[in-house]
């Protein structure tokens, strides 16, 4: 099973370059077997890009994921820990592998839906 992820641009396209290994969420999946993540570069790009498969999910205290993922977050730790301010859980996509479209896909005319908030079931 897949998912659509919005992720803003920055990140989305550090994903493909290999210096972000892990993509950060409040709040997971609530079907335990997504295997991949179709990636949706939010505004401006606004365009599927790629998608990744799923190695692992980590779930713990926002201290012990930064701890665990900091070295390929690709992100700063100020950011991090904006993100994730007020929360007791913090969730770690670990991204396996990666493929990017060579030609990116139009989220409404290849997908048949709207940018999701944060992800949506395809």
């Amino acid at each position: 099973m897949r998912v659509l992820l919005s992720i803003k641009p920055e990140y989305a396209f550090k994903i493909f370059d290999g210096s972000k290994k892990f993509e950060f969420r409040k709040v997971i999946f609530k079907k335990p077997n997504i295997k991949t993540v179709v990636v949706y570069a939010s505004s401006p790009v606004q365009q599927v890009i790629g998608e990744f498969e799923i190695d692992d999910i980590l779930s713990y205290d926002p201290d012990s994921i930064w701890n665990l993922t900091k070295k390929y977050s690709g992100i700063s730790k100020a950011f991090f820990d904006e993100y994730f301010a007020d929360r007791d859980i913090a969730h770690a996509i670990k991204i396996k592998s990666t493929t990017r479209y060579s030609t990116p896909l139009n989220i409404r005319e290849d997908f048949n839906a709207v940018p999701p908030q944060s992800y949506m079931y395809l």
